[in-house]
Formats: structure tokens, sequence, C-alpha cells
């Protein structure tokens, strides 16, 4: 297991490199400039030639990704160009904030999808199981930007029952804190939940049809060890796969929703520095982003082993 781990780490370090190059290729295509940015319009070309110089943008692509490159390997990510100050400072003071919305998100989303996608396994072709079925297929027609405006509208707008949008962080006000979360927590589960339930449910309808099964309830097992024992352990396997990719989905999701909901996290920084072409912030935040999914997709695989005692990576 510990020499699976070392390789699948030090794979992830060229596919870094690589999201890292192809993304400051990227946003240096993008039409914009920085420093004109800063200065503004009416900023003479003197003016924005002799900020370029001092920030850097003056080089070529190639070597402004070496030298941010070198600076990164040695735990320097840059100074962003809008917030004058340090990168990863900017990115660990906003990481709270994103992670009690992703993290509130995720696991709301598996509260929710196992229970009902089991019990329409259990209950195939009843009143619930169709219920389920559509309300996954409407939590995955929705867009979230739509939801979001949605919500805001109903529950905000016209029945002042929750905040349209803001942070109050836990410490500041705990009550006030839970009422800002509820609207951009929904927005932000309802996909991943009705993905969650049809993958649940059709999962423990094909493990009910083994021959083990029968052979459980052959032997008079209660349905509860039925269901929960001997199918549930291996209906999950796929659902962890999916579950996996659903972090990368909460965490591109989350950036639409804390725009919405004007949420200072991680994604509105990075949509915000998308718009002042903060090139070092972008950087940072993508490569971030990329580093969540490759990590969750590792422990994804590694709890297989967990679920299956048969799964054993190091003899592979």
């Amino acid at each position: 297991m510990f020499q699976y781990v070392v390789r699948r780490i030090i794979f992830m370090i060229p596919v870094a490199l690589l999201v890292c190059f192809m993304t400051f290729l990227i946003i240096h295509l993008v039409p914009g400039d920085p420093a004109r940015v800063l200065l503004g319009e009416e900023a003479t070309p003197q003016a924005v030639a002799a900020l370029r110089q001092q920030l850097g943008l003056d080089r070529s692509v190639p070597e402004q990704f070496l030298i941010w490159l070198w600076g990164m390997l040695h735990g320097d990510m840059g100074h962003s160009i809008i917030e004058h100050r340090p990168v990863l400072d900017a990115i660990m003071q906003r990481l709270p904030v994103t992670a009690e919305l992703g993290i509130s998100s995720f696991v709301l989303s598996l509260v929710v999808a196992f229970p009902l996608g089991i019990y329409a396994a259990t209950h195939r072709n009843t009143w619930l199981d169709w219920l389920v079925n559509g309300l996954s297929l409407l939590g995955t027609a929705i867009p979230v930007f739509v939801l979001g405006l949605a919500l805001i509208v109903v529950f905000a707008v016209n029945t002042h029952i929750f905040p349209p949008g803001g942070y109050t962080s836990f410490d500041e006000d705990p009550v006030q804190n839970l009422l800002s979360l509820v609207l951009p927590t929904i927005t932000l589960v309802l996909g991943a939940v009705a993905v969650n339930m049809r993958q649940i449910r059709a999962s423990m309808i094909e493990a009910l049809s083994q021959d083990y099964v029968r052979t459980a309830w052959a032997k008079g097992l209660l349905p509860q060890k039925v269901y929960y024992l001997h199918a549930l352990r291996n209906a999950v396997i796929p659902v962890v796969t999916l579950i996996g990719f659903q972090v990368a989905a909460i965490l591109g999701g989350a950036f639409v929703v804390e725009v919405i909901f004007v949420w200072p996290g991680i994604g509105l920084l990075a949509v915000s520095s998308v718009q002042a072409k903060d090139y070092p912030v972008i950087q940072a935040t993508v490569l971030f982003a990329a580093l969540i999914y490759m990590f969750s997709n590792l422990l994804v695989d590694l709890s297989y082993a967990v679920l299956d005692p048969r799964i054993r990576f190091d003899k592979s």
C-alpha cells in the first residue's frame, strides 16, 4: 500500500506541472494587460511599460513560467497584482470559507443520497421510488446558476427567510453563519444528491440480484442484514468512484456559487482574478484545484482496499 501511494504521488508531479504550464499559456493568450487594468485606460504608454517591467510582464512567456515555477518550488507562489500581497496568504485566508461550503455540501449530499437511494432500490416501483427518480432527473437538469438565483428570489427577496448573500464567520455569529450557509449549500448540493441517488439505487439493485444475496435470503437473515451487511458493502464500491468525481464537481460548482452568493472563498477570488488579469492568483487557484482533485482520487482508490479486502495495490 505504501509503495502504491508513493508511486501515485510521484505521478502527480508531472501532471501538476502540465496543468501549471497549460494554465500559464492559456491565461497569457487571453486579451488584456494587468498593467493597464491597474493603471486605468488613461495611463500613458510609458507608465504602463514601466509597470510591466516592474511586474516582470515584459519577459517572454516561457521565461515568466520558469521564474514562477522556481519560486513555487521554494514556497513562493508570487504576489497578487491586484491585492498587493503574497498569493499564498490570499488563498489561505479564503480556504476555510470555501472548505466550510464544500465540506458541508459534500457531507449533506451523502447523508441525503444514501438513505433515499437505498430505500428506492429496496422498494422498487413504489411511489417513493418514482419520486426519487423524478427528483434525480430534476436535480441534474437544473443549472447551478439558475437554481441559485431562483432560491435567492424565493427565500431571500420574497420571504426574507435567508440572507441573499454574503458570509458571516461562525465565531462572529453562529446563527447568522448557518443562515448564510443554507442557500449556497442547497444550490451546490442538489446536483450531487441527484447523481449519487441514481448511482446508489442502480448499484443496490444490481447487488440484490447476485447469488450471495439470494443465499443470505435463503438462510433466513433479517432484511436489514441482507441490505446493509451483504448488498450495500458491494454496491458502495462504484458509488465511491463516483464520489471521487463529485469532489471535483463540487469544487467547480463552488466557484459559480461563490460568485452568485458573494461568498468570499477561493472561487470568488479566482473569478475576480480572471477579470483583473491577476496571473499569479489564477495560476495558484488552478493548481490548488488540480491538487485537490488528484488527492481525492487517490483517497478513492485507497478506499477500495478498505471496502474489499481482496483488492491489493502492492501486487499490481
